[in-house]
């Protein structure tokens, strides 16, 4: 394979990707990093004004997009979504479950010990990140199952792996996606087409909005001792960038990547690598 060959591999001209919480960090990153590579982009989030944002921004860029608002654990609002994608451009050849989160009421301290974490807070946990994957799947993978084709991306996490402290709602929900990952890509490969591909990122540590006072002071701008210990058993010394998913994202996507399916990659500057000695 020459060079020029090579650069093509990764054009997504008339392409259609779908991506879930693509208003958020990191989906949205990864939209603008698919429209770079010439991808209509489908944003789907609840997060109307986010969303418009999001397009103007690709837009701005010379870029191909397109927002709706969607609630990924309403499988009507979903397929709703699907019918209006396949009216204005045809087709869907990519889905990126982006969505996804932890909720702070699920979540032990001090003041709030396992033993009564609410029981409809683990649950919203648990339905955003593992129904919010599943769901999409359903109706985007049917659409995929019906041309034999497409790729799937999921969204886990290094909590699936190594399931943190103080969040078991949330490390039990990217471990469910993690091995639903896995099912799927086999269930597609084997009932449907071996060129439908289902993988997933698995993202060690990033600054995002809703972890960020976890990790850094909110005061100074400095680390906590929680995010001290990370960086700690980080061999990278720092937290991840949205901008570090995008070469594994486009790598899955590609043709590149056509004899890849069921793995979870760590994209984690080598935090599952280390034993801490």
């Amino acid at each position: 394979m020459n060079l020029e060959e090579l650069g093509k591999r990764f054009d997504l001209t008339g392409k259609t990707v779908v991506v879930t919480g693509g208003a958020g960090v990191l989906g949205g990153e990864l939209a603008r990093a698919l429209a770079g590579c010439r991808a209509g982009v489908v944003i789907l989030d609840l997060d109307r004004e986010g969303g418009e944002r999001m397009v103007r921004t690709i837009e701005a860029a010379g870029g191909r997009s397109m927002s709706i608002v969607v609630d990924v654990l309403k499988r009507d609002t979903v397929e709703w979504a699907a019918r209006e994608i396949l009216a204005r451009w045809g087709r869907v050849d990519a889905l990126v479950n982006a969505a996804g989160g932890n909720n702070p009421a699920a979540t032990t301290g001090p003041d709030q010990p396992f033993f009564g974490l609410p029981e409809e807070a683990l649950r919203s946990v648990s339905d955003l990140n593992l129904l919010g994957t599943v769901i999409p799947c359903q109706v985007f993978g049917k659409i995929m199952a019906e041309r034999s084709e497409g790729a799937i991306i999921n969204i886990s996490s290094m909590n699936a792996l190594r399931p943190l402290t103080r969040v078991p709602a949330y490390s039990a929900a990217k471990a469910a996606v993690s091995n639903f990952t896995q099912w799927l890509a086999v269930h597609m490969a084997k009932e449907y087409s071996a060129a439908i591909r289902v993988n997933a990122i698995a993202p060690g540590f990033f600054l995002t909005d809703q972890n960020r006072f976890l990790l850094t002071d909110k005061s100074t701008g400095g680390l906590t001792e929680r995010g001290r210990a990370i960086v700690a058993h980080t061999p990278a010394g720092r937290f991840g960038t949205p901008e570090d998913l995008v070469g594994a994202a486009l790598w899955l996507l590609s043709p590149l990547a056509r004899f890849v399916t069921g793995v979870v990659v760590p994209v984690d500057g080598g935090f599952s690598a280390y034993s801490g000695v």
